[in-house]
């Protein structure tokens, strides 16, 4: 069954460039996701880390296709689907997913950016694509949740650099927008979904506390802004949608278990960040 956004939530979207579903996922779900993740080897061995420019190190894994285990039914669900349907006003298709990995005292920062802000050279022409962040544990602001500049989407894509490892937006923009626009730290709780814009201004700090932060995020493009040339992510590929029950009856299969389930994304083949001009100093 489809899951329909409220005229308000659409509002929301598209005036503040994010939208927040509160418990789209039940604790038996959620606890499902976080007990596969975190017991996942190939998960884990497909992880790479990207320096945060603070002295952290981000850690995370991608794969391109969402296939049949347990991830895969998350992104394939008509609840995810669906909302990313309305969202994007046509088809999505599956552009990638990634598991964040903020562990205790150790998870690296993420610097102010937007998505698009390299997507666009992937060949993607407009920034009609959406991205659905999934609260794995807890997120606060003591363990580096998500921070997001209010309406900053309607900014257009702004010039990214490197900052380390990782593509940050213009430093002298971004604050003067933050003189402008409102920040909003998101915090979470586990099977909440943060749906945001591609051109949506987002950083978190590094997690400094004694619990973990994990967040699964799947982004979504539409059909009709298919890339007009290859990347390191996939064009358009129809997504075998699965009915929301699919979560519990897949239960704990893992990546692991099958090593053909997903494509990982090897890190040096991901040439979008790396093309932009490194920030002096």
């Amino acid at each position: 069954m489809a899951t329909a956004l409220s005229s308000h939530q659409l509002q929301q979207y598209d005036e503040s460039g994010y939208v927040l579903i509160g418990g789209l996922f039940d604790s038996e779900e959620i606890e499902l996701l976080r007990r596969s993740a975190k017991q996942d080897k190939q998960l884990d061995e497909n992880a790479f880390g990207r320096n945060d420019g603070e002295g952290g190190t981000v850690r995370l894994s991608r794969w391109n296709h969402p296939g049949e285990g347990i991830y895969g039914a998350f992104a394939r669900c008509n609840r995810m689907v669906s909302i990313a349907g309305q969202l994007l006003h046509d088809e999505p298709y599956h552009y990638h997913s990634k598991m964040i990995m903020k562990d205790p005292r150790i998870g690296g920062a993420w610097a102010w950016h937007q998505d698009y802000g390299y997507w666009y050279r992937n060949g993607v022409l407009t920034p009609n694509l959406v991205s659905a962040f999934i609260a794995v544990d807890a997120a606060t602001r003591e363990n580096g949740c998500l921070q997001v500049i209010e309406g900053s989407h309607r900014c257009g894509r702004i010039d990214h650099q490197l900052t380390g490892d990782q593509a940050g937006a213009d430093p002298e923009r971004v604050e003067a927008l933050l003189q402008r626009m409102k920040l909003i730290y998101v915090e979470m709780d586990p099977g909440d979904v943060l749906f945001f814009h591609s051109n949506l201004l987002h950083r978190s700090d590094q997690n400094r506390s004694r619990l973990p932060r994990w967040s699964m995020i799947c982004c979504y493009n539409a059909r009709s802004n298919d890339p007009y040339i290859d990347s390191h992510h996939p064009r358009y590929t129809p997504i075998d949608r699965l009915e929301d029950s699919a979560i519990k009856q897949i239960g704990v299969k893992r990546f692991g278990d099958d090593a053909s389930d997903v494509a990982w994304l090897d890190p040096s083949r991901d040439a979008s960040a790396k093309s932009l001009p490194q920030r002096d100093g």
